[in-house]
């Protein structure tokens, strides 16, 4: 229960500010590709901090007071960030916001995979975020009062949203969020015989010196850090192509649609995981990013976006519980949060970072057409490595 408020809490704060940040700021005046420049900054930034907490959060096991201190970094700059029109001072805020709420997600992923244990069905638990997002989605496209369409009522709903995380966060009982992998495998090993102790200790050991960097860990990251790159504009970028191209007032309802479609596959994504394999589905799901761009890059008009949001369901519902598994599997529990912060990080965030920074220059001097459909590339990309990926494996096996 506590791990569903958890996600619940957090889709509540991701169906805010990733969404409505690009509104924002071009609601306080400034251009699409400073925009774009200003949240690349902030991913850029983000990138670094989940590392740095991971760490701390693997060496002590608590996972807890990470977690709120990441929440309350992001709370502390959600009302001045409206109400700031200096650049430099915006791009700082920015970068806290930032490095608040995106360092949440590996915390939080590592505190509930290690809890489930190696063959937990992580999707089941994650299906209730995409619920909560759904229904933010919805509740922000027809909330009668303090409506999402400036910064002042924009700045009000992220502040709020991280409240409710907040208090989540502080009601976690201690023997779910204080985690120490390899000290509680130690005792119960100190029970054995002393031969079992003995090889136990040097399986430790092994353990605490191997890399998690085999050709085939690489080449699975770079695939799924393509395909998040290829996803870039249809999350920072799809609000101001509703608004400003389409002129349509939906940002709400698209991205509740697509919410919508993610659930049923979240749900079963454990069983399609043991039954293809994590990263066959991170390559399928690479393609249909693809046919996804290129549905809003040959098709701008409602009918066609809709089409679109529902491949969210392929992209994003099999998509993370896949990529998550994939983690799981190659990065043993005492590195936990490193692995879940590599994945935020390496997998996520730098990918979101270079997506920003080239797809504002994009829609800028060539416009949303051309941004969906160049980063159609990436997503091929992606979904090639795959093959390569294979021959490693196989040669490994």
């Amino acid at each position: 229960m506590y791990f569903i408020l958890s996600y619940v809490t957090l889709n509540f704060v991701f169906g805010i500010i990733p969404i409505y940040i690009p509104i924002l700021l071009r609601n306080l005046g400034y251009r699409a590709v400073v925009v774009g420049i200003f949240i690349a900054i902030g991913e850029g930034a983000g990138i670094l901090a989940p590392f740095l907490l991971g760490r701390f959060a693997d060496r002590s096991g608590n996972y807890k007071s990470c977690i709120i201190f990441a929440w309350l970094i992001t709370a502390s700059v959600t009302i001045p960030i409206a109400h700031v029109t200096n650049p430099i001072i915006t791009v700082i805020l920015i970068v806290l916001l930032t490095v608040g709420y995106r360092s949440v997600t590996p915390l939080l992923d590592a505190m509930t995979t290690i809890n489930l244990g190696e063959k937990s069905d992580y999707g089941k638990i994650r299906v209730f975020g995409s619920v909560a997002f759904v229904f933010i989605m919805f509740f922000m496209q027809w909330v009668p009062v303090i409506r999402p369409n400036t910064p002042g009522n924009i700045s009000f709903w992220m502040c709020l949203t991280c409240v409710l995380a907040i208090i989540t966060a502080f009601i976690v009982p201690s023997r779910y969020s204080r985690l120490k992998p390899q000290k509680e495998k130690s005792a119960a090993i100190s029970e054995t015989d002393s031969a079992d102790i003995l090889k136990a200790a040097s399986l430790k050991k092994s353990i605490k010196n191997s890399s998690i960097w085999t050709p085939v860990f690489i080449l699975g990251l770079t695939s799924i850090a393509l395909s998040r790159l290829a996803m870039t504009p249809t999350y920072s970028f799809f609000s101001l192509f509703l608004v400003e191209y389409m002129q349509w007032d939906a940002v709400g309802l698209m991205f509740g649609i697509a919410s919508i479609s993610e659930i049923p596959f979240m749900y079963f994504s454990y069983r399609l995981i043991r039954r293809f394999g994590a990263m066959r589905i991170v390559a399928f799901a690479s393609a249909i990013v693809a046919l996804r761009l290129g549905l809003y890059a040959i098709f701008p008009f409602k009918a066609g976006v809709i089409c679109a949001q529902l491949l969210h369901s392929l992209c994003f519902g099999i998509f993370h519980p896949a990529a998550i598994a994939f983690i799981t599997s190659n990065v043993p529990a005492e590195k936990r949060s490193f692995g879940m912060s590599l994945y935020m990080s390496v997998g996520w965030g730098i990918p979101t970072f270079i997506g920003n920074f080239i797809g504002g220059f994009i829609v800028e001097y060539a416009g949303f057409l051309v941004l969906f459909g160049s980063f159609t590339i990436f997503a091929i990309m992606g979904a090639a490595i795959y093959f390569i990926y294979l021959i490693f494996q196989r040669k490994n096996g």
